[in-house]
Parts: structure tokens; C-alpha cells; sequence
């Protein structure tokens, strides 16, 4: 907001105050630091004896900057004041000092706003608002873009922040910018004649016009090149004097470092996306007479994946291939060999059917690959028959499969068989369960056996009170089955944190006609 008074002989007397208004002239009139009220409507109406004095060299202009910070304008003088809020929208503008900033005073305050800063874009338009608040009066920051264009952010003492794109201008029409751009060492001021302000899109050059000198410095550059420049004019005299290309040097330093360090997170958050596409599971395969369902909840981190996992992959036999698993510990690294052991594993089932040879290839090549990471895995087909399913199932290390049956109670499937990745001697067994229409086989990983109680850390939800709930389920559909489940995790916990998490249901639906 900007406010415009009268010149201070002509400010109002302090009836228009409100009704405290008496009180404040009292306690304020003698202060030693020019003070200002201001309306709600953003009009200045009163100042002390301080701001009367200061107020002679020129008609205040009131620039808010933040919402505690400031500056006041007068002439070609500038000062920085400190906003207080009033009751019913009132502010109160005192004038913190009445010397000119010194540069090290606008850097310590802008260092905190550019580290806050997020994104390229949000950076950009901190560093055009920074710019604006104490450097010019208008303000364009510069970034490359794709065919041949740079991307704008502007900020302008009396006008509201822009955003857009322009063509670039050819280097022999804007050599003092192409030389911006095309630095290589510490940001360096280089002035900006009129005649090549003129050269610029619209855009820019519109908003320069009238300024007594324009600026252009660089933003550095980072592993990706010139990082981009900032274009600052100015009407009046510079607000640091003679420390004016210094302060504006030393604010490009920063403000390049902040943005450099933007765009590197964005390439790393780029990536990390890719990676996690690549790493999630994808819906399950449809096969005839069979229904899957899902909870699949990992941990949490930067990636939305973790150390458990889960395929359903279709055959062309109209079978499926079925894996539940659990990488030993969590994160980015857990996350890695998730991905390696699910590719490795995808390419297997193409020409691997039996079960505990998978299971041995993949042994063979976790050792192999000197991880010293390990793996439990439950994996096997899904077939299709008159009667219903035929699920068979291989184990390495894993939590036993467990069948609801529709018209009994839950058995375990017995597959024993020792984790994947540690010995060369591991073993694994395989077994095959037949599921009638409306039995459900689970699949699941220990993260719901060891989910831990929101109120007693060292307790945990435990095989006994797993079963009781599956038990409470048997006879329901494969969705309700683990909305239950889930329902009764999730109250265990709580708000508090928990490992990985992957269930997998498998029902014996009606088979299409």
C-alpha cells in the first residue's frame, strides 16, 4: 500500500483520530522518532514534532514492504520505518532511523526472505520485490527460457508485481545486457543507455521509460549456465549514495545463490518424481473370476514409495503373477533396491513360472550385486479354474499367507522358506491353495503385525489381534476385508508414524460369461 499526504503543513489536526486519539498525540508528540499514523484508508493523519521535521524535505511517501516493515519516502531521500498495528485498521509508521540505510542493513534483511524463498518462481519474485523495496523503483528479473525467450518477474514501487515472457533481444541491439548474461565472474553493474532500453519488448521498456538510469547485473551461474539477470531503474537519487553498485552487487550474489539453489532443488525434485513414477506400483492385472484389493501405505519421506511393494502382472494365458515384499529398512535406499528387485522380478515371470526358481535367481543376483540389504518375499500365480482360483505360492522369509474362507474360519498357508539376499545356500518351498467363490487369500508385510500403539510405542498390534480381526471378516468381499483392516491400523496408530505398508487381497469372484 501507498499513501500519499499532503505536505506536513498541510496534514490533518488530531480530532480526525479516534477517540484515543488524544492519548497518542500526548505520549507521541515529544518522541524522538518521527512518528506517522495512518488511516484504514492508507491516509496519514498526524504526525509528531520528529515527523513534521523530517516531512519538510518533502512530501511523505508511505511503501509498505512487509507487513512489520516499511519505508518512507521524501524526495530523494529515503527512510526505513517499523508498521504497528492500531485497533479498527489503524497502523503506526515510525521512522527507525534518520540516516540512509546503510547496504549491510537491506543485505542482513534480505538474506532471511531469499533462503525462505521457494521455487524458481517464488525465488524470482522475492528477489524482483527485494530489489524494488530498496535498489529502484522498478525492477525486472530475467531468467533464460526455451525458444529463444526469457521469463520476467517485475516489482514496481507504485504498482502491483508482474509475470511473463518476452523475446530475447539480440546482442546487437542490448549489448549491455547480452553482457550480463554472458558474465562469467563475481555480478558486475553495467548501465543501460537509454537507446538500448528502447530496444526491449514492450513489455520492459514501457515501464523504464522516464527512469534517470537503468541498471543490469548478473545473477552468477550455476552447473546449468547464467542463472539469469536483474534490470533496476531508478527516478532518484540511489538510495546508498556512492555504495549503490556495491550493494546492488553484493544483493545480485546473494540473490543468485538463492535462485541457483532453487532451480538445482527443482532439477533433483524433477528427478525424484521420475524415479517414483518409476517406482510405484501399478493398478493390478484383471483376470477372470478373481478380485484384487490394495492398501498399499508407505512410510513417508521425499519418495511416496518405500521398502514394501506389491505386483499383479497379467500372463497371456490369462493367469496373473503375484508379489508381495519387503525390502529390509526404508527410505531413498530402500526404495532403490525396491525397484530393482520389482524390474527384475517382472522380467522373470516372463519366462520363469515355477516359484522357488524365481525366488533363487533373485537370491543369486542380490548377492551378486553386493547389497548388503535383504528382501522377504511371497510371490506365485493366480489361475483361473472351473470351480474358482488356484493361487500358488512361493515364500522367502515371509509372513505365511493367510486364507479367510467363506464358509469356515482363517488358515495359514504354510510355505517356509529363508530370506533373499543373505545366503547362497537359502531354500524355499511352494505350495498351492485352491480358493471357492467368496474365499480371499492375504497377502500382506509386517509392517501391520508391527504397527505400534499410538499411546504405548512398545506395543504392537501382534499376529493375535491381526488374527482376531481377519477372523471378524471371514465371509466378507475382498474390499471390506481390508477396509477393516485398515480401519483397525489406522486407530492403533493414531497420528504417531509407522513402518511400510502393503496388503494384497485376493477373492474368488464369479468368473464372466
Amino acid at each position: 500500500m501507498v499513501s500519499r499526504p499532503a505536505p506536513a503543513s498541510a496534514l490533518p489536526p488530531g480530532a480526525e483520530l479516534p477517540e484515543y486519539g488524544g492519548f497518542w498525540r500526548s505520549v507521541l508528540e515529544d518522541v524522538r522518532d518521527p512518528v506517522f499514523v495512518q488511516d484504514p484508508a492508507g491516509a496519514v493523519r498526524w504526525a509528531n514534532a520528529a515527523a513534521r521535521t523530517l516531512a519538510a524535505e518533502g512530501p511523505p511517501v508511505l511503501v509498505t514492504v512487509t507487513e512489520t516493515t516499511g519505508r518512507i519516502d521524501l524526495g530523494e531521500v529515503r527512510r526505513a520505518a517499523h508498521l504497528r498495528p492500531l485497533p479498527e485498521g489503524w497502523r503506526v509508521w515510525t521512522v527507525v532511523d534518520d540516516s540512509p540505510r546503510r547496504p549491510e542493513e537491506f543485505l542482513a534483511e534480505a538474506g532471511p526472505k531469499l533462503a525462505a524463498a521457494r521455487g524458481r518462481h517464488g525465488t524470482a519474485r522475492v528477489i524482483a520485490e527485494l530489489a524494488a523495496s530498496a535498489l529502484g523503483d522498478c525492477v525486472f528479473v530475467l531468467l533464460p527460457t526455451t525458444r529463444g525467450r526469457w521469463e520476467w518477474w517485475s516489482c514496481e514501487d507504485h504498482g502491483a508485481p508482474g509475470h511473463g515472457r518476452i523475446r530475447r533481444v539480440a546482442a546487437q541491439h542490448a549489448p549491455a545486457v547480452a553482457e550480463t548474461f554472458a558474465a562469467v565472474g563475481p555480478p558486475e553493474v553495467r548501465v543501460v543507455p537509454a537507446a538500448e532500453v528502447a530496444t526491449m519488448p514492450p513489455a520492459v521498456a514501457e515501464r523504464f521509460s522516464g527512469h534517470a538510469e537503468v541498471s543490469a547485473v548478473s545473477l552468477g551461474v550455476d552447473e546449468g549456465g547464467v542463472t539469469g539477470a536483474v534490470l533496476i531503474g531508478r527516478r532518484t537519487e540511489p538510495a546508498f549514495g556512492a555504495g549503490q553498485p556495491r550493494a546492488i552487487e553484493a544483493f545480485a550474489t546473494a540473490a543468485g545463490t538463492a535462485l541457483a539453489n532453487a532451480q538445482r532443488y527443482a532439477r533433483q525434485e524433477e528427478a525424484t518424481r521420475g524415479l517414483e513414477t518409476t517406482l510405484k506400483p501399478t493398478p493390478p492385472a484383471e483376470v477372470d473370476g478373481a478380485n484384487f484389493e490394495l492398501w498399499y501405505e508407505p512410510a513417508g519421506g521425499v519418495l511416496g514409495v518405500g521398502g514394501d511393494f506389491y505386483d499383479v502382472l497379467a500372463r497371456e494365458d490369462g493367469s496373473a503373477f503375484v508379489v508381495v515384499g519387503d525390502i529390509c529398512g526404508k527410505g531413498a535406499e530402500a526404495a532403490a533396491l525396491t525397484g530393482r528387485v520389482r524390474h527384475s522380478l517382472a522380467a522373470l515371470q516372463l519366462v520363469e513360472r515355477d516359484g522357488r526358481t524365481m525366488l533363487r535367481l533373485l537370491n543369486e543376483l542380490l548377492i551378486a550385486g553386493g547389497s548388503n540389504r535383504f528382501a522377504t518375499l511371497v510371490l506365485g500365480s493366480v489361475a483361473p479354474t472351473d470351480s474358482g482360483l488356484d493361487v500358488t505360492l512361493a515364500s522367502g522369509g515371509h509372513p505365511a499367507p493367510l486364507v479367510l474362507r467363506r464358509d469356515g474360519g482363517v488358515e495359514e498357508v504354510s510355505v517356509p522358506g529363508t530370506l533373499v539376499g543373505i545366503s547362497p545356500q537359502a531354500r524355499f518351498a511352494e505350495a498351492t491353495v485352491h480358493l471357492d467363490e467368496g474365499d480371499v487369500c492375504l497377502l500382506y508385510t509386517d509392517g501391520v503385525t508391527e504397527a505400534r500403539n499410538r499411546t504405548e510405542s512398545a506395543e504392537l498390534f501382534g499376529d493375535e489381534r491381526f488374527h482376531s480381526v481377519l477372523a471378524d471378516c471371514v465371509g466378507l468381499p475382498a474390499h471390506q476385508v481390508v477396509a477393516r483392516l485398515r480401519e483397525a491400523v489406522r486407530a492403533w496408530l493414531g497420528n504417531s508414524g509407522h513402518d511400510d505398508i502393503a496388503v494384497l487381497a485376493i477373492e474368488a469372484a464369479a468368473r464372466a460369461d
